[in-house]
């Protein structure tokens, strides 16, 4: 099986995996520029359970959220670099998912028993809020690690070096 699914697949193979006492952790992001910080989140991540969701921030998403010179890498080639590191066993390409609700209906699909997070998730709430609707916890798996983000590295590269 491919490692990048749509949601039908990844709704369909989250079923198999939980009737096979698998544990899924659903974990996600923007992911635009790959740097350290995101392998430690993802190799934590991992470690929580048996297969590794991640949901993946379409770039719509993530132009919206970061601003219009916003996302580096589109989603496509983010996808295919996260598929290939060892800690993530399946993407799912997020499109069309913009609300709270959206979000929701894809959670309530899935049922992950974990949703890792960072210590300093914006979302945490939420993500609260649907690990209590499908019985999940959410679980802080690294902190913030200074000086790395896909900001800061963009801002980096813009100066004169």
């Amino acid at each position: 099986m491919n490692k990048i699914l749509s949601s039908q697949e990844a709704t369909v193979l989250s079923r198999r995996l939980r009737s096979e006492n698998k544990t899924i952790v659903l974990a996600g992001g923007c992911f635009d520029v790959l740097h350290i910080g995101h392998i430690a989140f993802l190799e934590k991540a991992k470690e929580q359970g048996d297969v590794l969701l991640l949901l993946l921030e379409s770039d719509e998403a993530i132009t919206q959220m970061k601003g219009k010179n916003r996302p580096l890498n589109t989603q496509q080639d983010r996808a295919l670099l996260l598929s290939a590191l060892t800690p993530v066993d399946y993407v799912l390409p997020l499109s069309g998912i913009l609300s709270d609700e959206d979000y929701d209906e894809l959670i309530l699909a899935i049922k992950p028993a974990i949703i890792a997070t960072t210590q300093n998730d914006s979302n945490r709430s939420h993500k609260e809020r649907q690990a209590t609707r499908v019985g999940a916890k959410v679980i802080d798996v690294t902190g913030a690690i200074q000086n790395q983000s896909t900001t800061r590295i963009a801002q980096l590269l813009q100066r004169d070096i």
